[in-house]
């Protein structure tokens, strides 16, 4: 019974802090971009960096320069 002493205001404290840090990244923006990093990953972005087989053989050094 007698942990329960310190218990209780060790886990309060510890919501304290949680709740804070909730709060510290809700106005410094971590939440207002929820969708943004699932849609990137579909996003097909390299075929600027691979040589196409149509491309001369200067504009594919360049590419992989």
């Amino acid at each position: 019974m007698e942990v329960i002493y310190s218990l209780i205001p060790g886990m309060m404290f510890f919501g304290i802090i949680l709740v804070v840090l909730l709060i510290f990244s809700v106005k410094k923006g971590q939440y207002e971009d929820m969708e943004g990093s699932g849609n990137r990953i579909l996003m097909d972005d390299d075929d600027d960096m691979m040589p196409h087989p149509t491309a001369s053989s200067d504009t594919a050094k360049k590419i992989i320069e």
